[in-house]
């Protein structure tokens, strides 16, 4: 029981009710020391009075006025004459005086405790304002035992009182804790669990209904991250079964591709200018494909092998990425341009670098397509110490809001129609695998700017 949640707070309401008393039960019993303290001096005004009407008292009878009034002694101030009205035997000496007229909060609570911590019995004097205009002062002399006695069955009253209240205060809480925290927490769970049996079910995520806010929230952010995972999980049904259809059609076009490498080798012997001008990309462009059908299928068995870093001529592969899409561009007006010095060299897989520049340029060139009037494409490097920064600037359409709140996510960035949606999670997959971080700098109505960062 007390390793959940309502029986802790069932212990913790016990637990602060009690302190609660506590601190009630100091300033109580110190008024009842005052209350019972002023009663003693009110019976002893009267027993006084009694001398007072009649100066002729018996010595019995004196002597069954003090004990009525539970004093020894009674001492009465009237017209400025202190006035010693009902006198006996103290036992023993004064010990303390209390002056009630005076005395602080403080100084209430401290002699309320101090009577209870002292189990001695003492002679005390008290001293008080007189009741029924019976004289400006009275003083009273008495034994301590009846006070302590009185306060002690006074404060274990209180005690089982406080007990009393303090479990039927806790009781009521764990019952309301119960119905209205623990029982929705419990269906929050239960929840949590039936979607656990089945992630992919949509059935099971679950319907935010709590009434208390903080629940509700709970239970927003708990569907949120179902709707996610849900999804998650089918986009991941959905790559695995495309991992093995690529795998299949790359295992088929890789034996194609082999047949073409091997016809566009003997390619390079033809005496035409115009096929030994345009035989060396071929070569390189069929041989990129081979090696991307490879890497394909290593892919497809999770054994995506880590880039070969050399250091290459950033100018070699910016241009000849700029070249392929100029050679793409189907609108006249659309420029595709590169600034890249000459002597700047970079420590890369080329061949993952093209891939990624590939992307990013043939993005660009069908968001100027999109626009319908042309464009510029604009591929710039510059260097410090630490990094590389390569930027991609186009004058497209830019990307909607859509698109870029998922912009590196298979399947789901794409904004051309027929579009995958696979390029840019593939470079960004890419440009991790040097280490380094691609990142859209903006996007707008005017074009879209993107930068790749790779450490030296």
């Amino acid at each position: 029981m007390f390793n959940t949640l309502s029986g802790r707070f069932l212990v913790l309401t016990i637990v602060f009710v009690m302190l609660a008393e506590i601190f009630i039960f100091i300033p109580s019993i110190s008024r009842f020391r005052v209350e019972f303290l002023s009663a003693r001096i009110e019976r002893a005004q009267i027993a006084s009075l009694a001398l007072l009407a009649d100066d002729m008292l018996s010595p019995e009878l004196e002597k069954e006025l003090l004990e009525n009034a539970a004093v020894f002694n009674v001492v009465l101030r009237r017209n400025a004459t202190r006035e010693l009205v009902l006198t006996s035997k103290i036992p023993q000496p004064v010990h303390e005086t209390f002056d009630l007229r005076s005395a602080s909060t403080w100084d209430l609570i401290r002699g309320a405790l101090k009577r209870l911590a002292d189990p001695e019995p003492r002679v005390i004097r008290v001293i008080g304002q007189p009741r029924l205009r019976g004289g400006s002062l009275i003083e009273v002399t008495l034994q301590t035992q009846d006070l302590r006695s009185a306060m002690i069955n006074y404060g274990v009253r209180i005690f089982i009182l406080s007990a009393v209240i303090s479990a039927f205060t806790a009781l009521l809480l764990f019952l309301a804790v119960r119905i209205f925290m623990v029982r929705p927490i419990n269906r929050v769970i239960d929840h949590m669990k039936s979607y656990a049996l089945s992630p992919e079910d949509s059935r099971q995520i679950i319907k935010p209904h709590a009434k208390i806010s903080e629940l509700r929230e709970a239970e927003v952010a708990l569907q949120k991250m179902q709707n996610q995972l849900t999804g998650a999980l089918k986009q991941k049904r959905r790559l695995a079964q495309l991992g093995e259809a690529v795998s299949k059609l790359s295992h088929d076009l890789r034996n194609i591709l082999s047949t073409v490498q091997l016809l566009s080798d003997r390619m390079e012997n033809s005496e035409d200018p115009l096929v030994k001008k345009l035989a060396p990309k071929l070569i390189t462009s069929v041989s990129r494909a081979v090696t991307l059908t490879e890497s394909t299928l290593r892919f497809g068995k999770v054994q995506e092998p880590p880039p070969q870093i050399r250091k290459i001529g950033l100018c070699q592969i910016v241009e000849d990425v700029v070249l392929n899409e100029r050679m793409w561009a189907t609108n006249k007006n659309t420029i595709v341009s590169s600034s890249i010095p000459k002597d700047m060299n970079v420590r890369v897989d080329p061949d993952q670098l093209h891939r990624v520049l590939s992307n990013l340029v043939r993005n660009a060139r069908q968001a100027i397509d999109l626009r319908g009037t042309g464009g510029t494409i604009n591929v710039t490097a510059s260097e410090d110490l630490e990094q590389w920064l390569i930027d991609v600037v186009d004058t497209g359409l830019g990307l909607p809001e859509e698109a870029r709140a998922h912009l590196f996510e298979p399947f789901r960035g794409s904004v051309r129609k027929g579009g995958v949606g696979l390029g840019l999670s593939i470079s960004q997959e890419l440009v991790r695998g040097h280490g380094g971080k691609i990142y859209l700098v903006w996007s707008n109505q005017n074009g879209t700017k993107f930068q790749i960062k790779l450490p030296k």
